[in-house]
C-alpha cells in the first residue's frame, strides 16, 4: 500500500544562492568608509560563490565527514597524518585563492585590512573551521618578519594564493600553513607554566638550533608545514621556536600527534595533542621573550576572532530573518509577529554593531603608528573579542530557536553555528584573560586610555547615554587596581558597548543608533534575554529591511 498520511507545507530550506556581500549594506558601507571599494569586486563574486548551495554543501561535508588521524603506515611506521574530506580542501582552496592570507602584508592600498577582514567575515558565514590555519598563517607573518633569513625562504611560500595540501618539506610546496602552540595541560591560559624545554645545538641564541622536548596539549592544525611553539630555555624563561614538519635534512620533524580533540563544535578542523620527541626547532626573537613574540601573532587571531564572530551572528540573523518571512505561525508570518520582530530587531542590531567595531579595528591594525589607532588596537581589541564573542553563543541560541525544533538538528546549519561559536571565546585567552588584559592596558598606558576616551565623546556628540557611558568608563577605571580586576568583566562589556554605540552613532542610519542605543545605554532593564526590547523607541521595520533587503 502507498501510504501518503499528510502532505509537506510550511516548510522552508535555509537560505542559499544569494550573494553575501551583495545583500549587506552595512559590510559595504564600510568597505566604502575605510577606502576599499577597490577590493569590492573581487569580494562580490567571492561572496556570491559562498552564498551558493554547493558551497553550503562542501560546508556541511566538511564538518559531517571530520579529519581522521592515521598515525602509522600499513607496516607500521609513524607517518602522522591526518586525513580530511574533499571539502576541506576545496573550500581551503578557495579561501587561499582570494589571496586573503597574505593581503594585508602584501598590498600597500588604503582599506587593505578592511578588505582581508571582509573576506574573513564572508567565509565565516559558511563555514568556519577552515578559518584556523588561514588565521593562523596570516597572524605569524609580522612575526617572521622579523627575522631576514628565515622571512626570505618563506616569503613567496606565504604570500601564495596556490593551495598545496601535500605533505612534503616547504622546499617542495608551493605554499606555505603555519599554526602555533601554546597551551599545555598545567598550564593553559598561563603560559608562564609551559614545560616544554628547549636545549641548543651549539651555541643557541637568535636564529639558532634547538631541540624541543615535551608536549601541547592544544596543537591546531597539526599538518600546517609549521609551529610557532614556546618553550623554556634552560637559563633564558619562556621562548619562541619555529618548528617545520619536516627537519632542514628532509627528515620528518619527531612532532607525535597523540590524538585529534572530539570538540563540541569547530569540527572540519584538526586540533591535536602532540608530544616533541627532541624536535628540531629555530629561535625567534631574543631568549626569554618568547611570550611578547607569540602574543604578537595572538593580537592578529584575537581581532580574527572578533570578525569571525561577527559573521557567525549575521549569518545566524540571515538565516532567522529569512525563515521568519516565509514561516506561517498563528495566522501570520513569523516575521510580522510582534514579540518575534523584537528578537529579529535585536538580533539585527547586535550584527551590525558587531560588524561596526572589528571594521573600526581593520583600520586600527592598518594604521598603527599613530597613537589613536594604536590606543583601539591594544585596549579595545581584548574588549571586542570578550564581548563580541560571547554575544555570539547567546545570540546564536536564539537564532537556532526561531526555526524551532528543526534548528536543533543537524540536518541544517543552525546547529553548527550554535556550536561552533563558542570557540573564538576561549581560543587565544578566555573572557577573563581578555578582560584582565583590558584592565592591564588602561593602567599601563593611561595616556592612549585617554586618547581612546576623548576619540569616543567625539564621536558621541550630544547623546546623552553615550556621554554618560564613557564618564562612567572615566570613573571606572579610576578604582583601586584589585577594585577594577574584580569589575573586569563589567568594564569591558561597558567599553564594548559604548565604542559600538559611538560608531553607530558616527556611521550607521539614525534608526540603528537610535535602536542600539535605547536599548544596551539607556534601558537598565536590557541584558536579561534577546528581545527584550521597548519596540516603542525604535523603528522596528527599518532595522530588519536594512538588516536583510527583501
Amino acid at each position: 500500500m502507498n501510504w501518503q498520511t499528510h502532505e509537506v507545507s510550511n516548510q522552508y530550506d535555509e537560505l542559499a544562492d544569494y550573494n553575501l556581500l551583495g545583500s549587506d549594506l552595512a559590510l559595504g558601507e564600510a568597505l566604502a568608509r575605510a577606502e576599499a571599494v577597490w577590493a569590492e569586486p573581487r569580494l562580490l563574486d567571492y561572496g556570491a560563490l559562498l552564498g551558493s548551495a554547493e558551497t553550503f554543501e562542501l560546508a556541511e561535508q566538511a564538518n559531517h565527514f571530520p579529519p581522521q588521524l592515521r598515525a602509522f603506515d600499513r607496516r607500521g611506521r609513524r607517518v602522522e597524518q591526518v586525513d580530511f574530506h574533499p571539502a576541506w580542501h576545496r573550500l581551503l582552496a578557495q579561501y587561499r585563492g582570494q589571496g586573503l592570507v597574505s593581503l594585508p602584508f602584501e598590498d600597500a592600498r588604503p582599506g587593505r585590512w578592511s578588505a582581508t577582514l571582509a573576506g574573513i567575515y564572508l567565509h565565516g558565514q559558511v563555514e568556519a573551521g577552515t578559518l584556523c590555519p588561514a588565521t593562523m598563517t596570516q597572524a605569524c607573518i609580522p612575526v617572521l618578519r622579523k627575522e631576514p633569513e628565515l622571512w626570505a625562504r618563506l616569503r613567496d611560500k606565504l604570500f601564495s594564493h596556490d593551495y598545496d595540501s601535500r605533505d612534503l618539506p616547504l622546499e617542495q610546496k608551493a605554499c606555505a600553513w603555519i599554526g602555533m602552540g601554546m597551551t599545555e595541560k598545567q598550564g593553559g591560559s598561563d603560559v608562564r607554566a609551559n614545560a616544554t624545554r628547549a636545549t641548543p645545538l651549539g651555541p643557541g641564541g637568535r636564529g639558532g638550533e634547538y631541540l624541543l622536548r615535551g608536549h601541547k596539549w592544544f596543537l591546531s592544525a597539526p599538518m600546517s608545514d609549521a609551529h610557532l611553539v614556546v618553550a623554556q630555555l634552560a637559563d633564558g624563561g619562556p621562548s619562541c621556536f619555529y618548528v617545520p614538519r619536516w627537519r632542514p635534512d628532509g627528515s620528518r620533524n619527531p612532532v607525535a600527534i597523540q590524538r585529534l580533540k572530539d570538540k563540541v563544535g569547530n569540527r572540519s578542523n584538526s586540533s591535536s595533542e602532540v608530544e616533541f620527541q627532541d624536535a628540531w626547532g629555530m629561535l625567534l626573537g631574543e631568549p626569554g621573550r618568547g611570550i611578547p613574540t607569540i602574543m604578537e601573532m595572538a593580537t592578529h587571531t584575537r581581532l580574527n576572532c572578533v570578525i569571525g564572530s561577527a559573521a557567525l551572528l549575521r549569518q545566524a540573523l540571515v538565516q532567522a530573518l529569512a525563515y521568519a518571512r516565509r514561516r506561517m505561525a498563528f495566522g501570520k508570518v513569523l516575521a510580522e509577529q510582534p514579540i518575534m520582530r523584537s528578537v529579529l530587531a535585536d538580533l539585527a542590531l547586535e550584527s551590525e554593531a558587531a560588524l561596526l567595531l572589528a571594521m573600526r579595528l581593520a583600520q586600527a591594525f592598518e594604521r598603527d603608528d599613530d597613537p589613536l589607532q594604536r590606543a583601539w588596537k591594544r585596549i579595545v581589541t581584548p574588549a571586542a573579542k570578550f564581548w563580541v564573542c560571547k554575544r555570539a553563543v547567546e545570540l546564536g541560541g536564539e537564532a537556532m530557536e526561531v526555526f524551532g525544533g528543526n534548528g536543533y538538528v543537524d540536518a541544517g546549519p543552525m546547529a553548527r553555528l550554535f556550536r561552533e561559536a563558542p570557540v573564538n571565546s576561549i581560543w587565544e585567552g578566555s573572557g577573563n584573560v581578555m578582560c584582565l588584559d583590558v584592565i592591564r592596558a588602561v593602567l599601563r598606558e593611561p595616556d592612549a586610555w585617554q586618547t581612546l576616551l576623548d576619540e569616543l565623546a567625539g564621536l558621541a556628540g550630544d547623546e546623552a547615554a553615550l556621554l554618560a557611558a564613557i564618564q562612567s568608563l572615566r570613573a571606572l577605571a579610576q578604582a583601586a587596581p584589585d577594585q577594577l580586576e574584580a569589575q573586569g568583566r563589567r568594564f569591558a562589556q561597558q567599553l564594548a558597548l559604548t565604542a559600538q554605540g559611538c560608531l553607530l552613532r558616527s556611521q550607521s542610519p539614525a534608526f540603528m543608533a537610535d535602536g542600539f542605543i535605547a536599548s544596551r545605554l539607556a534601558d537598565a532593564q536590557w541584558g536579561g534575554v534577546v528581545g527584550v526590547l521597548e519596540v516603542g523607541r525604535m523603528d522596528v521595520g527599518s532595522i530588519l529591511r536594512r538588516a536583510l533587503p527583501v
